[in-house]
């Protein structure tokens, strides 16, 4: 018997509280505000308040928000530490050595960007659409799709109150249905629901599969004498081997904060390599370490990251919807930026759809949104590192980098690629080698105070979810992890997860795969990484996850 749904009409809904959903919400005002008119937009957001899951390094590139709101300075936007020392580096076991800027095309210059904590933006974006009549759902996750005659409608809301085994509980509530004339896509890398779209629309067709990177990181108040405002630091090389991408950032800002990360890139090869330990190694570089010394982690988190760049961006727009920022993947790598692309196409696929609506149709698919990307700084944007990852996928770390300093050069003073557009090869997932074939790596015990273990890190990161629910890690066939995944891979969730959410148990003498779902921070990469594409990631019950500050 179908359960009776509450339902609400709006003009546009939006799935995701980041800087592209709430950026469209607000143009969507700021439009009709100039037009003297109206237009209904409701934004979703999964976790319990906006900016509770909104993890970032963040080197902010302002020219998005320039555009969205030019007085965001008067208007106390919490963008204020300026970049002022822009260092690279190529790390060794004991050394670290120091890329000339000069070296670097300007596009890869910090000048004039921001190291911003991006969940306090998205609040603050928040209290500003908030300001102009758009209503913020917190805590409503966006379960699944209304589509009809092949147009989107909107979407329903997960259920409350639905215990572990399915049964309804006392306090149970179903999802509500949003609709709406347009419903735009925001849910950031690897969304539930635009991984959906993606198959039943076709939108990765003709495209290159999209890639994908783990960002690891940890918040820092700093010693007294060891804060450096204003310093940026990213650097390659060691602890990650010559043929696994990825490295360290460090952003010092405010009073005594430091944000320090790691990304790794999900294309590696060895089913032994834990992202989480060689971020925790990473920290232990001298060169690092004496910055951390002497201070206290306040703050840990976990996301996936868009990799593919301009030739993994799929069709955007689709009947009565569109995908929109990191739910498209708009992040340029080698900047390692993506927050100013978001907010760019958030509005302009609120431009597209204010248009059709105001000439009066809906649902049809927004073409102009389409054209608008492809003409914008955003494609240019992409297209000038087109060729960063599959070189450095390629090559590996230590061939990669000067071919990638080479096409970046040519590319932004030429306007060509030596290269042509070059292809990523096989998908994240089907990269692992066999464990017999893979070498096992020892990583050190964490000390607890300059290195530390998954679960005291999924501690800090304030991660909760309602324990009697239905597990949100939802496995295609359960007997894989062990009777596929563990004799071929070592069973490799173990090691990629970032927050211990999958083991491997003994009980009674056989292995059991456990999931410890109430650990997982929805960074996605098990949907990404899991050689078998078992596992797949839906939404929990509403405000469950983990709630950042200052991250």
């Amino acid at each position: 018997m179908s359960q009776q749904r509450e339902s609400m009409n709006y003009d546009v809904v939006i799935v995701g509280g980041g800087p592209a959903g709430l950026s469209a919400a607000i143009r969507l005002k700021q439009l009709a505000q100039a037009k003297g008119g109206e237009i209904s937009v409701c934004v979703l957001e999964k976790g319990s308040e906006i900016g509770a899951h909104i993890l970032s390094g963040a080197v902010l590139d302002p020219g998005g928000l320039n555009e969205l709101i030019p007085d965001w300075k008067e208007k106390g936007a919490p963008v204020e530490t300026e970049a002022t020392d822009d260092r690279f580096y190529f790390f060794t076991r004991g050394a670290a050595i120091r890329i000339p800027n000069f070296l670097f095309p300007p596009l890869m210059s910090n000048h004039g960007n921001y190291i911003v904590s991006l969940s306090n933006l998205c609040r603050w974006l928040g209290s500003q659409a908030e300001a102009l009549g758009v209503e913020i759902y917190p805590g409503f996750p966006a379960r699944d799709l209304i589509i009809e005659e092949d147009v989107v409608k909107g979407v329903i809301t997960g259920d409350l109150g639905v215990a572990k085994d399915g049964h309804h509980k006392p306090d149970f509530q179903p999802g509500m249905e949003l609709r709406g004339k347009y419903t735009l896509f925001a849910e950031g890398a690897r969304g539930s629901l635009s991984k959906i779209l993606g198959q039943r629309f076709a939108l990765h067709d003709g495209r290159e599969p999209q890639k994908y990177g783990i960002g690891l990181k940890e918040l820092w108040e700093l010693a007294p004498g060891k804060h450096r405002k204003g310093l940026v630091v990213h650097g390659f090389g060691w602890p990650l081997q010559n043929d696994t991408g990825g490295g360290l950032f460090m952003y010092h800002w405010g009073e005594n904060y430091c944000s320090i990360g790691f990304v790794a890139h999900l294309n590696y090869s060895n089913p032994y390599l834990e992202p989480f330990s060689e971020f925790q190694r990473a920290k232990t570089h001298p060169a690092i370490r004496t910055f951390l010394e002497g201070g206290k982690r306040v703050g840990y988190g976990a996301r996936a990251i868009t990799e593919g760049g301009f030739q993994s961006v799929p069709k955007l727009a689709f009947p009565g919807g569109a995908l929109i920022g990191c739910a498209a993947g708009f992040v340029n790598l080698p900047r390692i930026k993506g927050s100013h692309n978001a907010i760019r196409t958030g509005m302009m696929a609120a431009e597209a759809a204010f248009a059709a609506i105001a000439a009066g149709r809906a649902g049809d698919t927004l073409e102009r949104y389409e054209d608008a990307y492809a003409a914008s700084i955003v494609a240019k944007d992409l297209k000038q590192v087109r060729n960063a990852k599959p070189l450095w996928s390629k090559l590996g770390t230590l061939l990669a980098l000067p071919f990638i300093g080479l096409d970046l050069w040519t590319n932004q003073l030429l306007g060509f690629s030596f290269f042509g557009t070059l292809g990523h090869g096989r998908p994240d997932f089907a990269t692992l080698e066999k464990a017999k074939d893979s070498r096992p790596i020892a990583y050190p015990k964490p000390d607890g105070i300059l290195t530390f273990d998954r679960l005291s890190s999924v501690f800090v990161s304030n991660t909760n979810h309602e324990e009697d629910q239905p597990v949100h890690l939802v496995l295609r066939d359960p007997t894989i992890p062990i009777r596929v995944n563990l004799p071929d891979y070592a069973e490799p969730a173990q090691r990629y997860c970032p927050a211990g959410v999958y083991e491997v148990v003994e009980e009674a003498g056989a292995a059991r795969f456990q999931i410890n779902a109430q650990n997982c921070v929805h960074c996605k990469t098990c949907d990404i990484k899991d050689p078998a594409q078992n596992i797949t990631w839906v939404t929990p019950e509403g405000g469950g996850g983990p709630n950042y500050s200052n991250m």
